[in-house]
């Protein structure tokens, strides 16, 4: 009937144009996130560099003071050598020991030990300008190690404020676009009931409730355990920078699981991250799973497969309740490789980012 395919192509043309929209926000939103999260992983970078610098900066600090130390002892055994030079117990001329011999074997004797008061004497000036040397060195070594330690700082200064203001505009920006995907989500909605009761669908309310439920729980299908939410934003090069990571949509509190048993390494306070916690597996990869909430393990645990580790929360570099998780090959931070091959592996459908 002319009517019903009109009402249909009608419907269906509004599905069409607001999901366009929804996913130019959610897109939005993907964007303002791993900016923040770039932002964050600068900033805890340049604050490892900082403590590096400043472990070294104690080290060459303390090592001058032990150059310093020896070079006193050093001066002090010179000095000695000056006075026992200047009392003549140790400069007594050849000819004077020589003459004063009682016989051949005697001249021998004390010619020896001129001989040796002579070594002794160079050894021990010898010694003095090693350790001289060796101030010098650790001097200079001491000073590179501060001026190293005043950049290290400037830089994490800098990346931190850069962290905070990148964050505080991602929120701002975040706050916007999730109002707006909020709305549109409903216009979708609504759109997709008049499409499903356009086609003669029973229930269209119910029907239309279940799709989008099904859609956001694209992180649960799957033989696998992991979170229920919707994936926002896959690893790799995104808007200029590197989003080592997969990002996952929840409300704060929805349970996050162990996708593999392992041993938590951490478990709290982490940088960018607010909370995080860490599991190494069997074969040695690491699981980072960020912004959490609340942590139910501990560090040194044994974790089993399926078991709640965490929340999902909005804490650190955060614009929005989310779960961000990253695996690395290689210890805490290296070689971080795009987790989707390793979730899959266990189970986790990553939707788009597989």
């Amino acid at each position: 009937m002319p009517t019903d395919a009109a009402g249909i192509a009608t419907a269906s043309a509004e599905v069409d144009r607001v999901t366009a929209l929804v996913a130019a926000a959610e897109e939005e939103l993907a964007r303002v996130t791993v900016l923040a999260e770039a932002a964050a992983d600068a900033d805890r970078a340049a604050q490892e560099s900082l403590v590096a610098a400043q472990a070294a900066q104690v080290q060459t600090a303390a090592q001058l003071q032990t150059a310093i130390a020896a070079t006193e002892v050093a001066e002090a055994d010179v000095a000695t050598l000056g006075r026992e030079a200047f009392m003549g117990q140790q400069s007594l001329g050849a000819a004077t020991v020589l003459l004063d011999a009682a016989g051949p074997e005697d001249v021998l004797q004390r010619a020896a030990t001129l001989e040796r008061l002579g070594v002794d004497r160079a050894e021990r000036l010898e010694a003095v300008e090693l350790v001289q040397d060796q101030q010098e060195d650790a001097d200079a070594a001491a000073q590179t190690a501060v001026t190293q330690l005043d950049a290290a700082a400037a830089t994490a200064a800098q990346a931190d404020a850069a962290a905070q203001g990148e964050l505080a505009a991602a929120q701002a920006s975040y706050a916007t676009a999730e109002a707006e995907r909020a709305a549109l989500a409903q216009q979708l909605l609504d759109a997709q009931v008049a499409l499903l009761s356009a086609q003669g669908v029973e229930d269209a309310e119910a029907a239309a409730a279940a799709a989008a439920t099904r859609a956001t729980e694209v992180a649960t299908a799957g033989t696998g355990q992991l979170v229920t939410g919707r994936i926002t934003s896959c690893y790799g090069s995104r808007w200029g920078t590197t989003h080592y990571g997969i990002d996952i949509a929840a409300p704060i509190g929805t349970p996050i699981y162990a996708p593999e048993g392992g041993v938590v390494l951490q478990a709290g306070p982490a940088s960018g991250f607010g909370q995080a916690v860490y599991l190494q597996h069997p074969n040695g990869v690491i699981t980072l799973y960020g912004h959490v909430d609340s942590f139910d393990v501990r560090a040194g645990q044994v974790v089993e497969t399926g078991q709640k580790i965490a929340e999902v929360g909005n804490r650190g570099q955060s614009t929005g309740p989310h779960l961000h998780i990253e695996t690395h090959y290689a210890g805490l931070y290296q070689d971080r490789q795009d987790p989707a091959p390793w979730l899959q592996a266990h189970g986790i459908d990553v939707g788009s980012c597989g």
